[in-house]
């Protein structure tokens, strides 16, 4: 099974943007040594939890520092975006780095109301026109006029660079078919709904029309991943991010606890029922327990890869997760 990783860079309790900016270097370094085969920033706006704001940039400066991982984005946020500005940004990165570069893209906005309109300038996004500004961005990113009279004067540069990979995000399979007749990579966030099934991924394979971008149907699985030598470890490291979704739930989109915060936090018994419920979007068990897991849902669902985002609030055991699986899946 092919390994990846999706990285959100989280400013945990007691750190900062910074830090997690650093950190999200290291990770890159050390899955580039393991072997992982690809490294996708996320994207989020107006959060003190995450300071992936800007993908493509840290793309570029993961790229520069790492020799043969797949790097790009876990999705740029189209709806704020040309398409002829995607274009030339992926196609810059694809110049500097070649056969190195991901193109992969979201249709959600990344951000609350506010982090919407500030972005569009107070005017209102567009948000029904996602799949042909992205198909308008692959004809520019490959050098065609595209369809769209607004863009068919005009060219993408540089030019005549090796294509990035291209790749759409979902979490509900309602992209899955614009996604194959577009021909390129599917990846399905199973930590966001855990609505992942068999007939959304065989409707991507059976309708997948080869492409300059992809030749072959390819699917990445994104799940939230806390893994250590024992179970108990891993429940305790595991905690502060139960409780952060718990937060989501509720509209509440702050940095996570510590641990031992995480232990003295008030949960209530429906908290807990919660949690457990949630495990099927987190991951939580011993590296063998998570590894077994993994290969199972793939023989199950018959994805390619699992891309795996894990945030444990110390670095060290986050780069720990990375190498319990890579020990237990290469």
């Amino acid at each position: 099974m092919r390994l990846s990783v999706l990285d959100q860079a989280p400013v945990t309790s007691d750190n900062t943007a910074v830090d997690a900016l650093k950190k999200a270097e290291e990770l890159a370094i050390l899955a580039d040594e393991l072997g992982y085969h690809r490294m996708w920033m996320a994207e989020h706006h107006d959060t003190n939890a995450y300071t992936s704001s800007a993908p493509e940039i840290i793309a570029a400066h993961l790229a520069a520092k790492t020799k043969n991982i797949r790097i790009g984005t876990g999705g740029v946020m189209m709806m704020h975006y040309s398409p002829l500005k995607l274009a030339e940004v992926f196609k810059t990165l694809s110049a500097f780095s070649p056969g190195q570069i991901d193109f992969g893209v979201g249709r959600a906005p990344g951000g609350d109301r506010n982090a919407i309109y500030a972005l569009s300038e107070g005017r209102q996004p567009m948000v029904n026109n996602m799949y042909e500004k992205f198909n308008t961005a692959l004809k520019l990113i490959n050098d065609e006029v595209p369809e769209d009279s607004l863009y068919s004067g005009i060219s993408a540069t540089p030019s005549k660079v090796i294509l990035p990979e291209a790749w759409m995000l979902g979490s509900s399979g309602n992209s899955a078919l614009q996604t194959a007749r577009m021909g390129v990579g599917y990846s399905f966030a199973q930590f966001f709904n855990g609505e992942m099934t068999k007939e959304i991924l065989d409707a991507y394979k059976h309708h997948f029309q080869p492409s300059v971008f992809m030749e072959k149907p390819e699917i990445n699985v994104a799940y939230m991943v806390t893994t250590a030598e024992t179970k108990e470890e891993a429940e305790f490291e595991a905690l502060p991010q139960d409780i952060s979704r718990l937060w989501l739930m509720k509209g509440k989109m702050d940095q996570a606890l510590t641990p031992e915060e995480a232990q003295n936090y008030p949960l209530t018994e429906m908290d807990r029922i919660t949690i457990k419920n949630n495990r099927k979007l987190h991951l939580v068990g011993s590296a063998k327990e998570i590894a077994a897991l993994l290969q199972k849902e793939q023989v199950q669902y018959g994805f390619d890869e699992a891309m795996i985002c894990s945030i444990p609030h110390s670095q060290e055991k986050r780069l720990e997760v990375y190498r319990l699986l890579a020990r237990e899946l290469f």
